[in-house]
Formats: C-alpha cells, structure tokens, sequence
C-alpha cells in the first residue's frame, strides 16, 4: 500500500516503512505525527485520487532527525562590470519514517 502526500509544499510517494526527508517540521525526535493532506491513496490495481484530499485519510509518521541538506553554492557575475557575488545555502530538512496508512 501507498500513498502520495503533500507536507512543505512538495508531493511525495511513501509506502510503509520507508525513510524519507522532508522540509523541517516543528516536532521533537521520536514524536509520532499524523499527515492529512493525503492526495491518493494506491492498493495494487486498486487507486483512489482525491480532489484535492481524499477524505478520512492519513499517514502516520515517527520523526527520526532534523539536519542540514548539502551547501548549494549561487554564483552570480556580470562581465566587464567588476561584479562577483557568492552565496551560499543549507536547506534544513525532517528525516521520517512512515508507519501507518489508513485510507
């Protein structure tokens, strides 16, 4: 069974048991949270999209770790203007385990 579901303004596919990371979410290590906004919900040949959410659905989750992603380096230059700049970013994510499916 999975399911697709929408948290930080990303969609992604979960199935029980896997590790994803997600944008941070404001929960302690080890804290057991419930996603709602479910999109579809997959059972072999058997699929059923919402429009937008399907209803009654959730996925539970176990928060594992918050981190930081790889630096992303932004490099931006004019030519012939004498204009360098450099930045840099760390996108802080949530690691979950996804447990439950109900739907």
């Amino acid at each position: 069974m999975y399911a697709v579901i929408k948290t930080g303004g990303k969609q992604y596919r979960v199935a029980s048991g896997e590790k994803i990371k997600v944008e941070q979410i404001a929960a302690d290590v080890g804290q057991e949270i419930v996603i709602d906004q479910v999109l579809a919900v997959g059972d072999g040949s058997a699929l059923k999209v919402g429009t937008p959410l399907v209803s009654g659905a959730t996925v539970m989750a176990t928060v594992l770790s918050h981190g930081k992603h790889d630096k992303v380096r932004i490099f931006k230059m004019r030519r012939r203007k004498h204009y360098q700049k450099r930045q840099g970013h760390r996108q802080q994510f949530t690691e979950l385990q996804i447990g439950a499916i109900a739907g």
